[in-house]
């Protein structure tokens, strides 16, 4: 259990929750401490679905500007390494991960609900990769996952003017998935999550490796990847509950386990 990053798993969904008073910036502990936390969770077989959130006033406004501010050339090489991988520690967690996005959204902020296979926004949270009006790009991932979300131009026009947007205009774009008042951002999550949960856990691990696989190289190797993943099922024990179920009694009725 983290200090800063915390960990909590209910009816096989797991909470990672940032709690670092009062924007949630991401230092370099709270960049340990999310990587520790998608370890945990992607290594316990009762977790099935995660919700990242970090708390009813605000997701996180970015990464610590006080602590990178003063960092030469040279130290900057050795820490961009690590907070990149800080995020894409979560972008990996083999199971359904939900975004629950409270307040701002913005920079490290925006890069981690990026890393989330949905997003779930308040409305009226504000979103954005303000990095170019400090003199620097996003480095968390924000030039990769944002444009293979919403397209290059959109991206560019985001993270060239740095400018922050609202929930619809984030709905608008495909950056968020769904708009709920405030109040039912995290129960709208953990709803979402509880779906998947349900579902066949390495199956959906393997459409979650075949989908983000598939993204990072071309149509024919992408094929490839998922007739080997799709084989693969075939060994799990889901598939013939799944099959037996869908023959017996129609669609969507089988149990899981």
């Amino acid at each position: 259990m983290g200090e800063l990053v915390t960990v909590e798993n209910s009816a096989g969904v797991a909470t990672i929750r940032l709690d670092r008073p009062p924007m949630n910036a991401i230092n370099a502990q709270v960049q340990e401490e999310l990587r520790e936390a998608s370890r945990q969770v992607s290594a316990d077989d009762s977790v099935r679905a995660v919700v990242v959130y970090g708390g009813e006033k605000v997701f996180a406004a970015g990464a610590d500007v006080k602590e990178f501010a003063p960092m030469t050339h040279a130290q900057m090489m050795r820490a961009a390494e690590r907070m990149s991988s800080s995020i894409d520690a979560v972008a990996r967690i083999p199971k359904p991960v939900i975004a629950a996005v409270t307040g701002y959204a913005l920079g490290g902020g925006c890069e981690l609900a990026l890393a989330a296979d949905f997003r779930v926004s308040a409305e009226n949270a504000r979103w954005g990769q303000p990095e170019i009006l400090l003199g620097i790009i996003p480095g968390m991932g924000g030039t990769q996952r944002l444009p293979r979300l919403i397209g290059p131009a959109r991206a560019k026009d985001l993270i060239f003017t740095g400018r922050m947007i609202d929930a619809g205009e984030a709905l608008g774009l495909g950056l968020a998935d769904v708009v709920v008042p405030a109040q039912d951002v995290y129960s709208t999550a953990v709803e979402l999550a509880t779906t998947y949960a349900k579902g066949p856990a390495l199956a959906l691990q393997a459409a979650k490796a075949a989908i983000d696989g598939g993204l990072d190289t071309d149509l024919g190797n992408g094929l490839r990847l998922e007739s080997q993943l799709f084989a693969s099922v075939f060994a799990t024990a889901d598939r013939e509950t799944g099959i037996r179920s869908f023959l017996e009694n129609g669609p969507g009725k089988a149990q899981f386990s």
